[in-house]
């Protein structure tokens, strides 16, 4: 399975014999370098370009090109090489851009000679440069590792060559570019736009950030199973918990490997549009952007992405807007994290001459480093900013757009409700957003039927905000969370295809169940104390065990009379009290085997107080989604693993819309039972 590097990321390599495969919007030189343990390297002859195309073990392209591969033998290149640098530079003496900014985001990827991909990156977040250290194979132990970079230079191959050292960086620039410009002629132009093409597995694919095209990769997204395995449109967003949860719903697995639209030439700014974004068919065409202003990207549309339904549209819009933010915020922290490793090497090789250590010249070159320091750490920002600012132009129209199952409950949508009468492919459950651009927020969009329960954790915690609520308030608005929930999930079903019952031993929820209670839309009041909690789990273990059975024997239609077959949720509250050990048993059972045969588990619990199950419990809370009543930054992306923070979808305080949803509901199900 390839690796989907970000900034700073590494992951080893499978053997000597490689091919890096380079694949830019416009042609580009392509170059490499030999360096030691601290990537110095020691003479012009140890740089591998389209002048002097073979180094032992590494073959470059003679000219510039649009896509390159480089031939890679690791057991050929000398004992004292360490680091083997992949270097993309734009030519300086023909038409083309002058800035990687102005061009779509480059991508390289590291293949077997079989062809299979070990591991990809797409070099985001590039303005001014005109020259960047894409990737680095070096040694560690003995063996080789790639690590993705994504270094750039806006004063181009010379400062890039200064920075590694190389005595004649000057004079080695110029000779590559004059090698370049007298093969101009032979050079690959870039590939023209052309529609992606389409495999009957597809789905949306990743886009970069907020500047470029995407190229071939496969999505790590995992529906409801194992971080990192490929999923499929069909199931839901949010895989399973190990340590921190991962919060939003995957594409399918392989995207097209047609080429990539070119982005504007010259400096003119990025296309807003994502042309990248795929369907599992070709989709009808999206809604044409409105002209841009000049000098200025096309303005968002809500939609935009492909999709054969505006609400697969707008999901998959969604999904990419998801993915825009990790990346974005990713090349941030790999930016932030490079300059301060930089600042710290320069001081240290100042604080290493004892001549430095005392006088000015040493203030002066501590002062210089944390310029410089300042410097890297505010280009990083502007081009977070600008990404961010992006993506909350498009969140502002997108927001707008949603139907009532993406919405939030403040979205005007939800005062034109009608019962549907068939079941959307998604559902909100909150939102996200990460601290670096904490003024945009994601829908956290689940796909439906669910495939795993939820288990809102009503344990004491402190919110972002610095706020303590005691384990009486977390009780209360845990409930009132998974309430929300409730009313969500009967809202987006048709009317009879959704029953909701609630287990609450001790009465403790009354308040918070009022909603819930005097609409009606229950299936029957509360459960309370011993006996109601064993009624309730007996019933619905016993149909989870006949429509296995019935499925088991090829027979669905063998059901006995009068069994309801609408999707169930049970939501427990104040978990452990009233349950014994063959009670906890069949609630294991009900959230392993329920959600395939149409049952589902909403449990609002605190993990400590039912510790005195020891173990047995450990499956429990492992097979459930963990969210949280309050804001708290416990899920993470299947990419790099950002600590997303998660809003819970609350009711505005004094609004009215739960209970007149739910007062429709209550009268769509009573027309229906008629």
């Amino acid at each position: 399975m390839t690796a989907e590097l970000t900034r700073g990321q590494n992951h080893p390599l499978p053997g000597a014999r490689l091919e890096i495969r380079v694949s830019a919007g416009t042609p580009v030189v392509a170059g490499a370098t030999l360096g030691d343990e601290d990537g110095t390297i020691h003479g012009v002859e140890q740089v591998a370009h389209p002048g002097a195309p073979t180094l032992p073990g590494l073959e470059v392209s003679r000219q510039a090109a649009a896509d390159h591969r480089l031939a890679v033998d690791l057991d050929a290149v000398p004992d004292a090489v360490h680091r083997v640098s992949v270097l993309l530079a734009l030519p300086t003496r023909g038409r083309g851009p002058a800035r990687f900014g102005a061009v779509a985001a480059p991508f390289v990827a590291v293949t077997g000679l079989d062809g299979d991909e070990v591991a990809s990156y797409t070099i985001t977040g590039l303005e001014a440069e005109s020259a960047v250290v894409a990737l680095e194979l070096y040694r560690r132990q003995g063996a080789w590792k790639v690590r993705a970079v994504g270094q750039g230079y806006a004063g181009g191959l010379a400062e890039l060559f200064a920075d590694q050292q190389l005595a004649q960086a000057h004079q080695l620039a110029g000779s590559i570019h004059e090698a370049v410009a007298s093969g101009l002629a032979r050079s690959v132009p870039a590939p023209p736009a052309a529609a992606p093409a389409h495999r009957p597995d597809q789905g949306t694919a990743p886009r970069t950030g907020t500047g470029g095209s995407v190229p071939p990769a496969s999505s790590p997204y995992d529906p409801q199973g194992a971080p990192g395995s490929g999923p499929g449109p069909q199931g839901p967003g949010v895989p399973g918990q190990h340590g921190a949860q991962q919060p939003y719903p995957g594409g399918p697995g392989e995207s097209a490997t047609a080429g990539q639209p070119a982005a504007p030439g010259g400096d003119g700014p990025i296309d807003y549009s994502h042309p990248r974004r795929q369907t599992a068919a070709p989709p009808p065409p999206p809604p044409a952007a409105p002209p841009a202003e000049p000098g200025r990207p096309a303005r968002p549309v809500a939609g935009d992405a492909t999709g054969w339904s505006m609400e697969e549209r707008l999901y998959n819009q969604v999904w990419g807007m998801f993915e825009d933010l990790a990346r974005t915020t990713a090349a941030y922290r790999s930016a932030v994290d490079f300059a301060d490793s930089r600042m710290e090497k320069e001081l240290d090789q100042v604080l290493s001459d004892p001549r430095n250590r005392i006088g000015g010249q040493g203030d002066a070159a501590r002062e210089a480093a944390r310029a410089r320091h300042g410097e890297l750490v505010s280009q990083a920002r502007e081009v977070l900013d600008r990404d961010v600012t992006q993506l909350l132009a498009e969140a502002e129209v997108v927001e707008p757009a949603l139907p009532a199952a993406f919405a939030r409950w403040d979205n005007p949508v939800w005062h034109a409700y009608r019962v549907p009468m068939e079941i959307p492919m998604a559902l909100r459950l909150g939102d996200l957003h990460l601290p670096e651009a904490d003024r945009i927020r994601i829908p956290m969009l689940i796909r439906l039927p669910l495939e795993r329960g939820l288990w809102i954790d009503s344990g004491r915690s402190a919110s972002l905000d610095g706020a303590f609520a005691d384990s009486h308030e977390m009780r209360r608005l845990g409930l009132e969370t998974a309430v929300a929930h409730a009313a969500r999930l009967l809202a987006v079903y048709p009317p009879g295809e959704f029953t909701v019952h609630v287990i609450d031993p001790a009465g403790s929820g009354a308040q918070a169940l009022a909603p819930l209670v005097h609409s009606g839309v229950l299936a029957a009041p509360p459960a309370q104390g011993a006996a109601g909690v064993t009624e309730v789990l007996s019933r619905l273990t016993e149909r989870v065990d006949l429509v296995q059975m019935a499925l088991r024997g090829g027979a669905p239609d063998a059901l006995p009379p009068g069994l309801d077959t609408s999707h169930q949720l049970l939501i427990v509250n104040d978990f452990p009290h009233g349950f014994d050990d063959r009670a906890v048993n069949q609630l294991r059972y009900l959230a392993d085997e329920g959600p395939a045969v149409g049952v589902h588990l909403m449990m609002v619990a605190d993990r400590e107080e039912s510790s005195g199950f020891g173990p047995l419990l450990d499956p429990l809370w492992r097979s459930l989604l963990r969210l949280t009543p309050v804001a708290e930054d416990h899920l993470a992306d299947p990419w790099v693993g950002h600590a997303w923070t998660y809003e819970p979808p609350l009711v505005p305080p004094g609004s009215q819309v739960l209970q007149q949803v739910l007062a429709q509901i209550a009268a769509a199900r009573r027309s229906w039972d008629r």
